[in-house]
């Protein structure tokens, strides 16, 4: 069978593999509305209009990124979601969060999987090379795509072949060949082996579905016969009317399992597709908008100004440890959930992803005491002002109990010359981090680390900690220094129990940027329900802009709804 039509033949089993899954996917829940990616034809039409239309015009950066660098790696729904984006800035958003996705460790500035990605299309660039970039080989693919084999048996000259038994046995000559073993490939299985033919001679190595492409007398009459040939029990001419789309000769027994048809088409469709990313099980959740509530979790977003058209989101996601499964091995209990999240337009489109594993260990000595402490886990996304969708999908590992959030997102737009503010954030722990630190890892804001209460629940042994951002403050045009007041006011239903002023000149910050950081002690307070109420006041343009936040103070023996000395996630 011409190498075409095996090709035809292969791509189309592909599909049929993928088909039942997604048809299975989609009737999980037949009572739930169809996912927001589902489209009538009229809208599948204008995607695929618009996207042959983005790439023509596609700046050759992200042109090149699309069909060189990812290539292999990018999946369908991620390539259809790029080209649907409109403006650059999306588009290296997209880009980030692309490589953040299969990163071991997203907090780690250093992104293990972007730097092993271009090295191994640096790799294939050297050593794989045939008058086309390496990169563009079979070999370079594969090797791009699921790393060096664990084994590599290669005959660059081809020469003597002594055919194992599941081909036939008996000897040939064959053309330059290659087989790549690996012992595990994730989403493949186990035991994986491709094999590489050069029929040209020429270093083009093509991946093959046929062990007799490489054989050099395969149409050379009398030559090369097989065991069962030799022996005048088999012809030759047999090999040219098989059906399962190669040449061999009759092996002795039968075809073995390896050698099957379909077993050797799916595994040609499974490493044509690109590696899968991370959780999938929890992106089909979201997906498929099943709600389940087997596991309960807090969380709260936050805004913090980047740059006029970028706004910087922390996705704060807080749970109970008692929620969670743990294992005892050696004295040590562990516990895993996987956390995914997405934030999507109106219309679908994705925007960001996250996903990331949280685990927690606890010797035995501290496990009681652990299981009524919180797990706090944060991600930082920057998003365009705007509406938006967010989805929440925790797991635990253990047991598989699942928790959803589906809530509606609003990204507030920071003007230039209005007076303006952060969301008003109450903490139970703010430092400062050293310099390498500065911006990266979870709850870093800037220089300052940090972690909100998210439910406000404080004692009064408790120190508050206050973060606010205020923006746009007006300098002097003489001294090119901005004056703003800020005071500070904390009410018991309606009567004021405290109140003091800080100016920015008392703060050291003169700048149209001013951060608020302070701890507040609550040991003065009674126990009850509080509002505090910050008003900054930029006393050269005369703009105010006031910041509230609600707040429980309980006795230093009431257990609070969530413990100060919560653990966050690794």
């Amino acid at each position: 069978m011409p190498r075409v039509i095996r090709t035809l033949i292969a791509t189309a089993f592909s599909f049929a593999i993928l088909t039942p899954a997604l048809s299975a996917q989609q009737a999980q829940d037949p009572t739930n509305p169809p996912p927001p990616q589902t489209l009538t034809k009229e809208q599948r039409k204008e995607q695929k209009q618009k996207a042959r239309k983005t790439l023509k015009e596609l700046d050759s950066q992200y042109k090149q990124w699309l069909n060189e660098d990812v290539i292999y790696i990018i999946s369908p729904e991620e390539r259809n979601a790029f080209l649907q984006l409109d403006t650059n800035e999306e588009r290296e958003q997209f880009i980030e969060q692309f490589w953040l996705r299969r990163s071991s460790n997203p907090d780690l500035p250093d992104n293990d999987f972007k730097e092993e990605h271009y090295r191994r299309i640096a790799y294939t660039n050297e050593h794989y090379a045939s008058g086309i970039p390496g990169w563009k080989t079979d070999r370079g693919r594969m090797y791009i795509m699921w790393g060096p084999a664990d084994e590599v048996d290669s005959h660059p000259s081809g020469g003597t072949y002594d055919r194992p038994m599941e081909e036939g046995g008996g000897s040939t000559t064959t053309y330059p060949w290659e087989t790549w073993r690996w012992r595990y490939l994730e989403g493949i299985g186990e035991n994986v082996i491709l094999e590489f033919v050069d029929p040209s001679g020429s270093g083009e190595y093509h991946l093959t579905m046929d062990p007799s492409e490489k054989d050099a007398l395969l149409h050379v009459p009398g030559a090369g016969l097989s065991l069962l040939e030799s022996m005048g029990m088999a012809s030759k001419t047999d090999r040219f009317t098989r059906s399962d789309g190669t040449n061999l000769p009759t092996a002795l027994g039968g075809t073995p399992a390896s050698m099957d048809e379909f077993n050797r088409l799916e595994l040609y469709a499974k490493v044509q597709k690109p590696p899968e990313v991370k959780f999938k099980d929890l992106e089909a959740i979201v997906t498929a908008r099943i709600v389940r509530d087997q596991l309960k979790f807090t969380w709260r977003t936050d805004f913090m100004k980047v740059t006029n058209d970028t706004v910087l989101v922390p996705i704060t996601i807080q749970v109970s440890n008692g929620q969670l499964n743990f294992q005892s091995k050696d004295g040590i209990h562990s516990a895993t959930m996987n956390v995914f999240g997405r934030v999507s337009t109106l219309t679908g489109r994705v925007v960001q992803t996250f996903e990331d594993p949280v685990s927690k260990d606890f010797p035995d000595s501290l496990f009681q005491q652990s299981l009524k402490l919180q797990s706090i886990y944060q991600k930082a996304v920057p998003l365009r002002p705007g509406l938006y969708r967010l989805d929440i999908v925790i797991k635990d590992v253990q047991s598989g109990n699942v928790g959803v959030v589906n809530t509606r997102l609003a990204v507030p737009r920071y003007a230039d010359e209005k007076l303006d503010a952060s969301t008003l954030i109450l903490a139970d722990q703010l430092e400062h981090v050293p310099a390498k630190q500065i911006g990266t890892g979870q709850f870093v804001l800037g220089s300052t680390k940090v972690r909100p209460r998210l439910n406000s629940d404080f004692t009064t042994s408790d120190r508050m900690g206050i973060y606010l951002q205020v923006y746009n403050l007006k300098p002097d045009d003489k001294t090119h220094k901005s004056s703003a007041t800020f005071q500070f006011t904390v009410k018991k239903g309606a009567e004021q129990v405290l109140q003091f002023k800080e100016t920015s000149e008392e703060m050291k910050q003169t700048g149209d940027q001013v951060t608020i950081e302070r701890w507040l002690p609550l040991a003065s307070l009674a126990p009850g329900k509080y509002t505090i109420e910050i008003n900054a006041n930029d006393g050269i343009s005369n703009q105010s802009i006031s910041k509230t936040a609600d707040f429980t103070v309980r006795g230093p023996l009431e257990p609070t709804k969530a413990a100060a000395n919560t653990v966050p996630g690794r």
